[in-house]
């Protein structure tokens, strides 16, 4: 059996550390990993399948013996290396927002565009996270009963913005039940037993980035060019785990049971829907879980050709460090990748 030699870029953040776990969780044919960071979290130690590797500061010349590299480490630096790690024959697999709308760069959910996969460059883009859950979701709905509008509203966690959003949340808690005053630092509001209606910069036409993210990933990775999409994006005080609430507009009417009947069969989706019994999906304890998460499934008041529903996913699993590593099996899988074929 072929093996593959791996490096995981951003290794210590948030993501990194998924990527680590996902990797020993599933185990593809690894012949060796590479831990690199920046220069500030060179020397770290980490632990992969119970041995500790040094983490590495990333420079050019990292990519030499790698053959798939996982990229988590803003966009800044994917744009710097991602091409040196392709010129040096590695296929990165990038989690930033770096690449995602360049025309060559293919934009893969798996279970939806595989294919695309092998348009590659030496550069695959992830979704974003917020993308990659509705997506799965509605992908099977479009195949069946073509999507004409979607209207969604996101509720993100803050492990979406990293570590020091996480500590931020968790310190703000603590000063807000003491009575004590919050200052921000990672948002520019306080974020504790708040929502804040801004992630990323806004735009001139009102969207913030991350809004406009989902309108432009979603006619990509579904090749549907002509979808309407509209999206609020909300922050809130959840540690780890995305929730959406979405309205969609087919192009003839599809009854929730049929929605129902179609997602229970669909890859990577689970449906949780019985409201009788308070059965839907809820962030805390689907975080640390694989699947996109469906309920709420009902007709659209507004629309008789429409339906709404909630999808819940982990935002640092299948929004980031699954979906990625999800790539690249399906690399190895259709042997799409050369190891040490330089």
């Amino acid at each position: 059996m072929k093996e593959y030699r791996f490096g995981i870029v951003g290794a210590t953040g948030l993501v990194g550390s998924e990527f680590i776990k996902v990797l020993e969780q599933r185990n593809p044919p690894i012949k060796s990993v590479k831990m690199l960071a920046s220069y500030r979290s060179a020397g770290k130690k980490l632990f992969f399948n119970h041995q500790e590797y040094t983490v590495e500061e990333t420079i050019p010349e990292s990519f030499d013996d790698i053959d798939i590299a996982l990229f988590s480490a803003g966009g800044d630096t994917s744009k710097h290396f991602s091409p040196i790690a392709a010129k040096a024959g590695a296929v990165v697999v990038d989690n930033s927002s770096a690449w995602r709308m360049e025309p060559d760069v293919p934009l893969v959910v798996p279970e939806i565009n595989p294919d695309d996969i092998q348009k590659h460059k030496g550069i695959i883009a992830n979704p974003n996270c917020s993308t990659i859950q509705m997506v799965v979701a509605l992908y099977p709905l479009h195949k069946v009963n073509p999507i004409k509008r979607i209207i969604v509203d996101t509720y993100q966690a803050v492990a979406g913005t990293g570590i020091r959003a996480v500590e931020e949340l968790k310190t703000q808690v603590v000063q807000v039940l003491e009575g004590k005053e919050t200052i921000p630092h990672v948002y520019p509001h306080q974020i504790a037993f708040n929502a804040l209606p801004e992630i990323g910069v806004f735009l001139d036409n009102g969207y913030t980035k991350e809004e406009w993210k989902m309108v432009e990933e979603t006619r990509k990775i579904m090749h549907a060019p002509d979808i309407a999409v509209s999206a609020t994006c909300v922050r809130i005080p959840v540690l780890t785990g995305h929730s959406e609430a979405v309205h969609v507009e087919f192009t003839n009417v599809m009854l929730p049971e049929d929605a129902r009947q179609i997602l229970s069969q669909a890859p990577g989706v689970k449906v949780l829907d019985d409201p009788v019994i308070s059965l839907y999906p809820q962030a805390w304890p689907c975080a640390g879980t694989d699947e996109t998460f469906v309920g709420r499934i009902r007709q659209d008041a507004s629309n008789p050709k429409g339906l709404a529903m909630w999808i819940v996913a982990d935002n640092l699993r299948k929004g980031a460090a699954l979906n990625a590593v999800q790539i690249a099996e399906e690399m190895i899988k259709r042997d799409w990748v050369r190891p040490g074929g330089r």
